[in-house]
């Protein structure tokens, strides 16, 4: 995948390993997911941003005056269902929800039916229905959109490939910010909830990036920056990036704290196995898939303000069912022990006893979530060589630190993290310069237009991202995860020979044109792989989460991958711009770009990703990775508060049955 930009949902995060450069699954990510979990078909990058894959987990109702005080507490956590109905009733036994079936090819209608049923007994249809949204219109909307501008966009200014690698690096720090955004969100409620107004806070200012982009792109702005010099287009180019970041740390925001509810649920309800990623990278690739169709075409006609009219009104979709209380928690008052209050009544508490009780664990979040901003404004405004150094020494240390703080089976599996993302060097600017260069910058070369190269292998991508999740699914769910992780490393290593080809004409020497030989290569296969590579990884990240600390682990993890991603994108500047490419102009230069595949996207992750998957836990992935209980680091007081929170609010300060499902108190 092409890496320009990148996630992920995402992310990241797609946030799973990040892929091979391939341009056809740059709009499927956040992710990341990151990206996303989980990226902008023009962008591999942003494939892994867009999805930046998680867990769902949401914290059940406390407060249901109709369940009883020997009710297991579990029972309790399940949310949008009707209040007056006995609740195992409702999803067809006394046992609670069952583990969802995967909708299979035999029963497509019924079983997919099912499949939703169970997830809702799981995660509660509120939930689902803000994550859905959440995925659809910002992460595979808004951000894919803007992701997938930074190609046409930043060419059309003549900026090169290296310059414009630094700029995707930069806007997708959001979402390595997310150790930051987590913490933060944890420790300080804002008007009582910890995640309710932090959401709607990032969504204003996604809001205002989108607004400033509309203010600087009228018609002819682009032309009229070249025209005037180098000053000009450095100051539109400047300005935009920040723009950029702003939707980019919405969409990291929005994702996170959906992560964070649902990371709980997952390992609280380990037999829900990977259903929820599976739906959330469903909706991610639908936003993706839509976003595509039009991106392309207007970009091919320069009409990147009416792209910017788009943008907005994709990141206000969320604005409402964030700001009632879609996103399911329990109202924080300062009278709860630990709580202080910050300022006003109670507009901002800080969670003084959590910090306390685990302040290393706290401390190391907080500055790994805060390092990845100043690293890319460091590496792209003042000296890439610098930048990386100091890179090297903070991935160094935060690895030192979580062998200290951490168990040593959660230290291993963030070793492999670690590994994982550090092996996949992103050259994806280069790949997505050289596919689109004009005839007269590389002759007889692919040429081919953002229609194409954005639009029509995008969409090919997502339609196949969308079997790809029901494939895995139905084949390989049951599956361990290390053997699962060591196929779709080897298999994702050699998929980048299909770039080779198409560089080096091998195709054409036999006859497949440039976009039938892309089309198959990178749009079905490289595709194919990514999701079923995403999906366990987005699992592994929740598994990992300690009781308690749900939220602050799960964004410590994912934001340490999406934080060597963007190290390997900033590394991946450096071997362009290091090896003597010329990607803009008339003279173009790739004879190295054929090099750089061979070291950096074939034989360098043979040699350290595939090794990293032994340091896994090869468990079956609807078993927990970590025995917490057994491991002794936390004093889980879950349950006491579980049981607290059946018998209602003594002070009579009740909530709404919607709203009372239980908060994580992060530490």
């Amino acid at each position: 995948m092409h890496t320009d930009g990148q996630s992920a949902l995402d992310i990241d995060e797609y946030s799973g390993p990040q892929q091979p450069d391939s341009p056809s699954s740059t709009m499927t990510g956040g992710i990341n997911l990151q990206d996303y979990a989980t990226e902008a078909a023009v962008d591999a990058a942003t494939a892994n941003i867009n999805i930046d894959p998680s867990p769902l987990i949401g914290d059940g109702d406390r407060d249901h005056s109709e369940q009883s005080a020997g009710e297991p507490a579990g029972e309790s956590t399940r949310e949008g269902f009707n209040e007056n109905e006995d609740f195992s009733k409702q999803i067809g036994g006394e046992e609670g929800p069952h583990a969802p079936h995967p909708p299979t090819w035999r029963h497509p209608i019924s079983s997919t039916r099912t499949y939703f049923e169970e997830l809702s007994g799981f995660f509660g249809w509120k939930f689902l229905s803000w994550l859905a949204i959440v995925q659809c219109f910002v992460s595979g909307g808004a951000f894919s959109l803007v992701m997938a501008l930074g190609l046409p966009l930043y060419k059309e200014l003549g900026i090169g490939a290296s310059r414009q690698q630094l700029y995707m690096s930069l806007i997708m720090s959001p979402w390595a910010m997310k150790p930051f955004i987590g913490v933060a969100s944890d420790l300080f409620p804002i008007m009582g909830y910890n995640k309710r107004y932090f959401a709607v806070y990032s969504i204003l200012i996604g809001l205002l990036g989108c607004a400033v982009l509309l203010g600087l792109y009228h018609s002819g702005a682009v032309t009229g920056a070249v025209e005037e010099g180098s000053d000009a287009v450095q100051r539109l180019a400047d300005f935009s990036v920040l723009c950029f970041t702003a939707v980019s740390y919405e969409a990291a925001t929005l994702d996170i704290l959906g992560e964070g509810k649902y990371s709980e649920l997952m390992r609280l309800y380990p037999e829900s196995g990977s259903s929820i990623i599976s739906f959330k990278f469903g909706w991610s690739l639908l936003g993706s898939m839509v976003t595509q169709a039009y991106v392309g075409p207007l970009a091919d006609g320069g009409y990147f303000h009416v792209l910017f009219w788009l943008a907005l009104g994709l990141s206000l979709a969320p604005f409402y069912p964030t700001l009632v209380g879609w996103i399911p928690e329990k109202k924080r008052t300062a009278e709860e022990p630990g709580m202080k209050n910050v300022c006003c009544k109670e507009c901002c508490l800080y969670d003084k006893g959590s910090f306390e009780e685990k302040k290393a664990p706290f401390v190391v979040i907080t500055l790994c979530g805060l390092s990845a901003p100043l690293l890319a404004a460091l590496t792209t405004y003042a000296d890439l060589a610098i930048g990386l150094s100091v890179a090297a020494v903070l991935i160094v240390a935060f690895t030192v630190a979580t062998y200290f703080i951490f168990p040593r089976t959660f230290f291993w599996v963030f070793l492999a993290i670690v590994l994982f993302q550090m092996s996949w060097i992103s050259i994806g600017s280069a790949l997505g310069y050289y596919y689109t260069a004009s005839e007269e910058c590389v002759p007889g070369g692919p040429n081919f237009d953002y229609t194409y190269y954005i639009t029509v292998t995008g969409i090919v991508g997502s339609v196949v991202n969308f079997f790809a999740v029901v494939l895995y699914q139905n084949f390989f769910s049951d599956w361990r995860f290390r053997p699962v992780l060591i196929l779709t490393m080897v298999i994702g290593s050699l998929a980048c020979m299909v770039d080779l080809i198409i560089i080096m004409r091998w195709n054409v020497a036999i006859g497949i044109p440039d976009k039938v030989f892309f089309l198959l290569g990178n749009a079905v296969f490289e595709n194919m792989v990514y999701i079923i590579q995403s999906i366990p990884m987005s699992a592994i990240y929740a598994k990992i989460s300690p009781p308690g600390m749900e939220s602050a682990v799960f964004a410590y993890t994912v934001g340490i991958a999406n934080f060597c991603n963007m190290v390997s994108q900033l590394l991946g500047s450096g071997v362009i711009q290091w090896s003597g490419m010329v990607t803009v102009g008339d003279q173009c230069n790739f004879e190295a770009l054929p090099y750089l595949i061979v070291i950096f996207q074939v034989l360098v992750p043979m040699l350290v990703g595939v090794p990293a998957c032994f340091l896994i836990p090869n468990v079956l992935q609807t078993e927990n990775l970590l025995d917490w209980e057994k491991e002794g680091w936390y004093e889980d007081t879950r349950r006491e508060e579980l049981e607290t929170s059946e018998h209602g609010d003594e002070d009579g300060d009740d909530e709404p049955a919607e709203d009372s499902r239980l908060e994580s108190h992060l530490l």
